[in-house]
């Protein structure tokens, strides 16, 4: 049974509190170290520079709220929103004592709702997240709101690689060995099997930039990363 006949923000809630004590390293081990770099291609994509002002949605245990923070420097301001707290304790922790906390702001906070006047950063960004939002193109829409014009909203997010052979070993690795590797992880089945099911559930990448566009973002475009496992689209208030 498809988890969106039920409550899937309560669902997706459940899940991440579940996981948020080894979401950093499992992420790590199951990307083969890969995301690192992927949170940095799309931090960069926004544009932020020096001083400027970020809003990292749906931000988790603040992994690309922090790369945002090294683009904004001392003299910029970077919020990390978040609707579980457990996933915001977590980034935190990360944050204590480094030279970027002055810098970063966590919010518990809905992405649907977000405690924010129109055009208040300088960009938004959604790291691995779109696909566990309720609805899309609201979820677009409102990012939009809280940038100014001119501004960048930028996700990164799994996608559907389709090089024939990569493709059917990618699935199997995906449908099979994670879930496996994050039940061993965390000491529970079903957190891990959402990753391949959310997956399966999300439109392409080509049907994702149409939603950039929907939700009223100028040139919207996308770029895949590693043969296509993932994308960052980006979009222009």
């Amino acid at each position: 049974m498809s988890v969106l006949s039920n409550d899937k923000e309560k669902y997706v809630h459940g899940v991440f509190t579940a996981i948020a004590h080894r979401y950093d390293l499992l992420n790590t081990l199951l990307s083969l170290n890969l995301d690192r770099y992927w949170r940095r291609y799309a931090a960069v994509r926004t544009g932020l520079g020096k001083g400027g002002r970020a809003l990292d949605a749906c931000c988790g245990t603040g992994m690309l709220t922090l790369e945002l923070a090294k683009l904004a420097g001392s003299a910029g301001k970077v919020v990390g929103a978040d609707f579980c707290r457990p996933m915001l304790d977590r980034a935190a922790a990360k944050l204590a004592g480094t030279a970027y906390q002055p810098v970063v702001e966590l919010v518990e906070a809905n992405v649907l709702s977000l405690p924010y006047a129109d055009d208040s950063f300088d960009c938004a960004t959604i790291g691995f997240a779109l696909r566990n939002v309720p609805d899309i193109t609201a979820t677009l829409a409102e990012l939009r709101r809280v940038v100014r014009p001119g501004g960048r909203v930028v996700s990164l997010d799994l996608a559907k690689p389709e090089t024939p052979g990569f493709k059917q070993l990618y699935y199997l690795y995906f449908e099979r060995l994670v879930p496996l590797v994050g039940k061993l992880g965390v000491g529970a089945d079903g957190p891990y099997r959402w990753l391949p099911e959310s997956l399966r559930q999300f439109p392409h990448q080509a049907d994702i930039r149409e939603m950039f566009a929907a939700a009223g973002l100028n040139q919207a475009a996308y770029q895949e990363l590693t043969g296509g496992i993932v994308a960052v689209h980006v979009g222009v208030k």
